[in-house]
C-alpha cells in the first residue's frame, strides 16, 4: 500500500512559480513510478508528467513541456512537481499517482496504469 499527499498548492500570478510535494508512506515507494495529473472543471483528468522509479526518465506533457519539472527523492519518499511561469490554463486540481512497475526507467502516462492517488492540492493561476 501507497498513501499519498499532496501539498503546495495555492493561488498564483502568471510569472510566479510553485513547487508542489507529494509525500509518500509504505514500503513500496522505490517499486513506483510516479505521475502528476490535473483536472480542470468541466474536463477530464489529464497527464502532465511522470517520472521513473529510479528518477532517471521523466515524460511530460506537451502542454507543460519547458515549464514544469518532476523530481524525486526517494530517500525522502518524496516527488516533487516544479511549476515555471504558469499560465491561467494550468489552473486545476492537481493529483500525484504512484503506479507499480517493474521496468525501472518506465513512465506509464495513462491514468488507469496507477495504482494510488492522492487527494489533489488546488493550484490557481490570475493571470
Amino acid at each position: 500500500q501507497v498513501q499519498l499527499v499532496e501539498s503546495g498548492g495555492r493561488l498564483v500570478q502568471t510569472g510566479d512559480s510553485l513547487r508542489l510535494s507529494c509525500a509518500a508512506t509504505g514500503r513500496t515507494f522505490s517499486s513506483c513510478a510516479m505521475g502528476w495529473f490535473r483536472q480542470a472543471p468541466g474536463k477530464e483528468r489529464e497527464f502532465v508528467g511522470g517520472i521513473s522509479r529510479r528518477g532517471g526518465s521523466t515524460v511530460y506533457a506537451d502542454s507543460v513541456k519547458g515549464r514544469y519539472t518532476i523530481s524525486r527523492d526517494n530517500a525522502k519518499t518524496t516527488v516533487y512537481l516544479s511549476v515555471n511561469s504558469p499560465k491561467p490554463e494550468d489552473t486545476a486540481v492537481y493529483y500525484c499517482s504512484a503506479a507499480l512497475i517493474f521496468r525501472p526507467e518506465a513512465v506509464p502516462t495513462l491514468p488507469e496504469r496507477y495504482d494510488y492517488w492522492g487527494q489533489g492540492t488546488q493550484v490557481t493561476v490570475s493571470s
